[in-house]
């Protein structure tokens, strides 16, 4: 079992930034992919970015690529996304995924197997 709290969410203007935590308990965090989505009202879940186990590298959505980056600190067993230079449309609610199986990171939702009870971000124009 894995349990998964994100933090650091809130209202913002456009233009400004936020950095979102996530902190992971119950399992070894250091063996295990990562991964950041959003879903706005109306809409399907959407993949933002994840992250491999060691931190090596990242990939992200292209509506994100160049204003968001994924990190971690596998000695605090934490998660982050700092979001910078934010838009009206980045609204949503954010939610880090724990990816407990395959050998490379994903960005498809119905490869993680835990999920936190996500974090309210809401950009103003």
């Amino acid at each position: 079992q894995v349990q998964l709290v994100e933090s650091g969410g809130g209202l913002v203007q456009a233009g400004g930034s936020l950095r979102l935590s996530c902190a992971a308990s119950g399992r070894t965090f250091s063996h295990y992919h990562m991964g950041w989505f959003r879903q706005a009202p109306g809409k399907e879940r959407e993949f933002v970015g994840t992250i491999n186990w060691s931190g090596a590298y990242a990939y992200y959505a292209d509506s994100v690529k160049g204003r968001f980056t994924i990190s971690r600190d596998n000695a605090k067993n934490m998660l982050y996304l700092q979001m910078n230079s934010l838009k009206p449309e980045d609204t949503a609610v954010y939610y880090c995924a724990f990816q407990g199986t395959g050998n490379y990171p994903s960005s498809s939702f119905v490869s993680y197997d835990y999920w936190g009870q996500g974090t309210q971000v809401t950009v103003s124009s």
